[in-house]
């Protein structure tokens, strides 16, 4: 291993380190962060499948450390919609055009946080009403890389906070993940220098993650529920501006 990579391979770590922690605290918001961060490091055609790697790990990690509070039900629903577009979303990668997605997707995460604070009292979403949630959060995920900030209102929508909401929206992603990893290896783009990262990095994410869930239990709803929404803004400006 050459010490240009080493270098790299440290830095990626601190950053998966704090990122998981922030995703698993805001449920989602280091996510688009740190596909901002791999591809600046490693390029989109290794960032994408990457962060797959990395979110199999983040996620089942979330899932189990809150598996007590996760909404099976939401999941199954949600897993409706999210396999079959994830599998096309993956399929059709190379082909998208990602940059305006990513600029549509963050325009749409901003209005999100708007509306629920001009309309607090928005209904709650039913559960087949997540057949749709989980196919625009698969084909999202695909193309995009993250789809948690797009979800998010949804599922604090449905009342979830706290480790039912970051358990439960890990389990929803978790479906996803493993969906796109299918996708991505069909078209040859999970190469051994993905598999290589994605196994260097998932200590440092799977640490972010316990750090995270310590931190979770000394929140209140409130409190988790300001920082679910400042971490999608934050996720919407970086998507509108194209970073």
């Amino acid at each position: 291993m050459s010490p240009e990579l080493l270098v790299t391979l440290l830095l990626a770590s601190i950053l998966a380190f704090g990122l998981a922690w922030l995703s698993s605290v805001g449920g989602m918001g280091g996510t688009v962060v740190m596909m901002v961060v791999f591809t600046a490091l490693f390029g989109l055609q290794v960032a994408v499948p990457l962060l797959t790697l990395t979110q199999l790990a983040s996620n089942g990690g979330r899932a189990w450390f809150n598996r007590a509070e996760v909404q099976w039900r939401i999941i199954r629903w949600h897993a409706l919609g999210a396999i079959p577009f994830a599998l096309g979303g993956g399929l059709l990668f190379a082909y998208a055009p990602v940059e305006l997605l990513k600029r549509l997707l963050g325009a749409s995460l901003m209005a999100t946080v708007v509306w629920r604070r001009l309309r607090p009292s928005v209904a709650k979403p039913g559960e087949r009403t997540f057949i749709a949630i989980g196919g625009a959060a698969g084909l999202s995920s695909s193309l995009l890389g993250a789809a948690g900030p797009l979800t998010a209102p949804f599922f604090l929508a449905y009342s979830l906070s706290g480790g039912a909401y970051v358990g439960t929206e890990a389990a929803a992603s978790l479906v996803i993940h493993l969906t796109k990893i299918t996708a991505y290896a069909t078209g040859s783009l999970v190469s051994p220098q993905v598999l290589l990262l994605g196994a260097a990095l998932a200590p440092a994410v799977t640490a972010g993650t316990w750090a995270g869930k310590k931190t979770l239990q000394h929140m209140s709803k409130r409190l988790f529920v300001a920082v679910t929404e400042v971490g999608i803004l934050i996720a919407g400006v970086l998507l509108v501006v194209g970073i």
